[in-house]
């Protein structure tokens, strides 16, 4: 049984550190919001121009004026700054982001991340994501592990238009978690419950490295 999106956004959450800035790419990572445990204290920032996002409002507490980069209503944490977008990007850019949570379409054994731009669609432009994975000290991608056709997303090169080059650090699907190795390779760490290391290997491309029994992912 492959995770559902919330699985994802659930597993993702426990990789959050306390103290931590972290931006959340619009899908799956937006969900990230509303399973950081309270003990844990991060700022989230979304690149339209908002710093101290709290968790999706009720819809009692709907604010049409209060948006994340997906167009998505948000709620704001005490101690939260409003400000535009450049003044956004210049904290990405400067670095000041410790980790970064995106979806992807493709990522490569070698880190490789490809989630803009499908050949022959139209798209209205690439968004933040190539500031991002250029500048983020850790990127994890939130993804599911095959198209919808069945072909694997994890590749031993991506097809697809590249966003960045080297960068993804830790991959969640709805089937594992893995850690992208520094020589190259998906390096299998956790399993969805009731996924086994086999359906693991046959839905993965590009290099998957096992070592030693693999742990079912725990998910509150």
């Amino acid at each position: 049984m492959t995770l559902d999106k919330i699985g994802i956004a659930k597993r993702i959450a426990q990789e959050v550190q306390d103290g931590t800035y972290i931006n959340l790419g619009i899908g799956i990572p937006t969900l990230v919001a509303n399973f950081i445990p309270d003990e844990i204290n991060v700022v989230l920032q979304s690149e339209n121009g908002l710093l101290g996002i709290g968790p999706f409002p009720e819809e009692e507490a709907v604010d049409a004026d209060l948006i994340n980069a997906g167009k998505q209503t948000v709620t704001t944490r005490a101690g939260s700054s409003l400000f535009s977008s450049a003044e956004s990007f210049e904290m990405i850019r400067g670095g000041h982001v410790d980790l970064t949570i995106l979806g992807a379409m493709e990522v490569s054994e070698n880190g490789d991340i490809a989630n803009w731009k499908i050949p022959g669609k139209m798209v209205k432009g690439m968004g933040g994501a190539m500031d991002l994975v250029a500048s983020a000290e850790n990127i994890i991608v939130a993804m599911q592990h095959c198209s919808r056709s069945g072909d694997s997303k994890l590749l031993k090169a991506c097809t697809l238009p590249i966003t960045g080059i080297r960068c993804v650090k830790k991959i969640v699907t709805d089937m594992a978690v893995l850690n992208v190795l520094p020589e190259g390779g998906f390096k299998l760490i956790e399993r969805a419950p009731g996924v086994s290391v086999e359906e693991i290997k046959a839905a993965t491309a590009g290099k998957l490295v096992i070592e030693g029994e693999i742990p079912e992912m725990t998910i509150a």
